[in-house]
């Protein structure tokens, strides 16, 4: 038992370096530069420990026990697919941007950023061409080789000339300002990265422990960030660069010393450890995105896929050229690193909140929308706090961010409370038969809403019943089109055969029995829009016994044609208006993402 249990805490415990390297993107690396010649060692704490904490608070919530990371996924990754590019994208902005702006173009000019473009192609070959669990061993490998390369190079620094040692602090009111949006955007950044789902899926997948993982990645990643800062306290602090906003930039820090230094060993160990960091980001980038997107594509109905392919569609390029433009762009216009990293403080805080309670069995309350116009108003806030500077605007933006969070913070609680000893305790039904609540005020009636479904209440009786005292076989899809006609009124109270310009035809029917009802055995009836594009929906339904349990599922595809020559429609506005309301997209049952991932 003792050598199983080890080598499960071994095997987990193997993820850490893809984890650990993973988060390693420009932010990471050059802005712990930063921070520590800018504010001193306490500066770099400040910044490095919420970092770490992130990560492991991350791998610790969804490593619980009971807690299956691909289930959580499946049920969230249609609404927050684009916070999920969002941040990728931004991610290797940043990532091209430090590695351009504070390495390349100070050390050799515009000439170097060709080998840019080739090492994040030839990144971008790598995640195309490796699936999670090779990058976890090249990772392994990359590791060793990066950190070993970063000592030589801090090895070099400090047999030079002594810079000034780094101060123990030296905060501003810049630094005080930004210490609720870095607590803030570093405890909620891995939930909006795509690359530390796949990890927690594959780890859960293997049988491993997630806990164990992410603990080992999260010290793994603060030793690297301690690393460059040590790399940073040894180059000293140079000249800081002034920015568009003037405001100093001492990202570039190591590379001045560097290049005072004219020692090509030293620059090319620094110029290695800085590859690794940026390649084992962007392959993990490309191997994440590409599993996020085949998932989403290969189940959408969207008619767009219809003219795309679908495997163009779910390319993660668009995504890396994007990053790799605007990058350009800032660069060229002078702008701030800060500026790629103030969304994660502000813009995305509340998507990613709302990520972090579904994430925790809160019931789905995201509106994009809403949480962008807040979010937008949030850097705004964060953008005037941070140039003027006004330590209260910068605290106050991530707060504010978070407000498009609050009807989910709010199904969190009251899911909570209502989880406790005080909560009435459900009806005891049959296996496999959750309750089944009719909300109408009517207590005779025996149809109405539970949700997405459409539920209808039946007693067979003699009439229903065969010569051996089973219900009909016919009867069941005679109760699931009395439970269609029924949910069509509730949804089409005023439709009118006498005058409607459409008919909706039954294209197509199928239901799977599983078991036979009998005289006065209590039946429900539920019913649901599953799916639809533009000509067809397709409702799906359960008979359940109160008794039984599930009796049997179906579904059936309706069409659209008009009354003169039943020609096929699109379907009508009056339809989709009064229809999608109750339409709630269910959990797939297709593959694992893991899966996915190694196919």
């Amino acid at each position: 038992m003792h050598s199983t249990e080890g080598s499960r805490l071994l095997s987990s415990l193997a993820w850490a370096p893809t984890i650990g390297l993973s988060w390693l993107w420009g932010l990471g690396f050059f802005y712990a530069i930063h921070v520590t010649v800018t504010y001193g060692w306490l500066g770099f704490a400040a910044f490095a420990l919420p970092n770490a904490a992130g990560l492991y608070l991350f791998g610790h919530v969804l490593g619980a026990p009971g807690r299956n990371p691909a289930e959580i996924l499946k049920a969230v990754e249609d609404r927050y697919t684009g916070l999920f590019l969002a941040c990728q994208l931004a991610a290797l902005a940043l990532t091209a941007y430090g590695l351009c702006a504070h390495l390349l173009l100070p050390l050799f000019g515009h000439g170097s950023l060709l080998g840019a473009v080739l090492l994040f192609l030839l990144a971008a070959a790598i995640g195309h061409a490796a699936p999670i669990g090779a990058l976890r061993r090249l990772h392994a490998l990359y590791l060793v080789v990066g950190v070993g390369a970063a000592l030589v190079a801090a090895q070099g620094l400090m047999r030079a000339a002594p810079s000034a040692p780094v101060p123990l602090a030296a905060f501003d009111e810049r630094f005080y300002g930004l210490m609720l949006p870095c607590l803030v955007g570093f405890l909620l950044g891995p939930w909006s990265d795509v690359q530390h789902w796949q990890r927690v899926v594959a780890i859960h997948r293997e049988g491993g422990s997630v806990r164990a993982a992410y603990a080992g990645g999260s010290l793994l990643f603060l030793g690297l960030l301690t690393l460059n800062g040590g790399l940073a306290a040894l180059a000293g602090a140079g000249t800081p660069v002034l920015a568009a906003d003037g405001i100093p930039q001492a990202q570039g820090a190591v590379a001045q010393a560097l290049a005072r230094l004219l020692d090509p060993g030293l620059t090319a160990a620094f110029l290695v450890w800085a590859a690794i960091a940026m390649a084992s980001t962007v392959d993990s980038f490309y191997c994440a995105t590409r599993w996020l997107l085949t998932s989403v594509t290969r189940r959408s109905e969207s008619p767009l896929l219809a003219f795309l392919p679908a495997g163009l569609v779910a390319s993660p390029l668009w995504t890396l050229a994007a990053a790799v433009a605007l990058a350009a762009g800032l660069i060229a216009a002078n702008i701030p690193m800060i500026y790629l990293m103030l969304p994660f403080a502000s813009l995305f805080v509340g998507a990613t909140l709302c990520l972090l309670c579904e994430a925790l069995g809160a019931r789905p309350a995201y509106d994009g929308v809403l949480c962008a116009m807040i979010g937008t108003a949030s850097a705004l806030i964060f953008v005037t706090g941070y140039v003027a500077p006004v330590g209260a605007l910068l605290a106050i933006a991530p707060l504010v961010g978070a407000v498009g969070a609050l009807p989910a913070l709010g199904n969190l609680i009251a899911g909570r409370r209502g989880s406790g000893e005080g909560a009435p305790q459900a009806a005891a039904d049959a296996p496999g038969l959750a309750t089944l609540v009719v909300p109408r005020a009517d207590p005779v009636a025996a149809h109405g809403f539970d949700g997405p479904w459409f539920v209808l209440q039946l007693l067979p009786t003699y009439d229903d019943t065969n010569s051996v005292g089973n219900v009909y076989f016919a009867n069941y899809f005679r109760w699931v089109g009395k439970a269609r006609e029924l949910f069509f009124h509730a949804c089409m109270p005023d439709f009118d055969l006498a005058t409607t310009n459409f008919y909706i035809l039954t294209r197509s029917f199928s239901h799977d029995f599983r078991r036979e009802a009998r005289e006065f055995e209590p039946v429900i009836v539920r019913i649901r829009i599953a799916s639809y594009n533009r000509k067809f929906v397709t409702l799906s339904h359960e008979i359940h016994s109160r008794t039984q349990g599930l009796l049997g599922r179906g579904e059936q595809s309706l069409m659209f044609v008009d009354t003169v020559r039943h020609r096929p429609l699109d379907i009508p506005a009056s339809v989709m208006s009064s229809f999608l309301p109750h339409f709630v997209k269910e959990r797939p049952r297709g593959p694992a993402f893991g899966e996915l991932a190694e196919a």
